[in-house]
């Protein structure tokens, strides 16, 4: 069996049309939206695809209209691509957006999984990258073989103890200096993190065409453009 996990897609769906790999089944670990240009078209294909899919912090803020928890940080970005994603959405995939579940656990030959978006204690914002200390203590109320998160938009493989956490990065927004959109492939009971190409400068002109404030704009393209 072949399970292609992807996460963070952001909108950006010309990332996610470039996504080329074959598969059994596709898990989604949230954030199907905002920052990227086409929301709309992103919640169809993944409400069409998935098999499994649960709820990141974007997808909750839009469905629910609540953003009380972003991070001063990003949230002049996020307040503004929120604004674009809500018009663009129907009501039918805000409660699409809305009824995604939090966390899921799945057993595949074998194996035990737990899925969710940030981490097991805060599902939605705990941010924990690689190399952080915190992750021994979330494993404690892990259920499974393996812990499978994205929120960071970091693609890492992590084995402690006898689990294994894996973050398989972001489709629609990578970070760390690499703009190739990443994902994880699970088969014959190993993992393994893959990259690709894909047209950034299409989906920096569709940006561009929105009308975001200049601040807001210049940092969504340099992300794009810079990772």
């Amino acid at each position: 069996m072949k399970i292609a996990i992807i996460s963070d897609i952001h909108g950006n769906l010309d990332a996610l049309r470039a996504f080329s790999e074959t598969y059994d089944e596709l898990w989604v670990l949230g954030d199907q939206v905002n920052f990227g240009p086409q929301p709309r078209e992103v919640v169809e294909i993944i409400r069409d695809r998935a098999d499994i899919a649960i709820q990141g912090n974007h997808d909750h803020a839009v469905g629910f209209d609540d953003d009380s928890r972003w991070t001063p940080k990003f949230r002049a970005i996020a307040e503004a691509t929120r604004r674009h994603t809500s018009a663009k959405l129907s009501e039918e995939q805000k409660l699409y957006l809305r009824e995604l579940p939090l966390a899921v656990q799945a057993v595949r030959e074998g194996t035990r999984f737990q899925l969710v978006h940030a981490t097991p204690s805060d599902p939605h914002y705990g941010y924990l990258l690689e190399d952080a200390d915190g992750w021994a203590a979330e494993l404690e109320s892990v259920d499974a073989d393996v812990l499978l998160v994205g929120h960071t938009h970091m693609p890492f493989i992590r084995r402690i103890g006898n689990k294994t956490v894996v973050n398989p990065g972001s489709i629609g927004q990578p970070r760390g200096g690499k703009p190739r959109p990443s994902y994880a492939v699970w088969q014959d009971g190993a993992f393994e993190l893959r990259s690709f190409d894909y047209p950034i400068e299409s989906t920096v002109a569709k940006l561009e065409a929105l009308g975001h404030p200049p601040e807001v704009e210049a940092e969504l393209v340099r992300i794009l453009r810079e990772g």
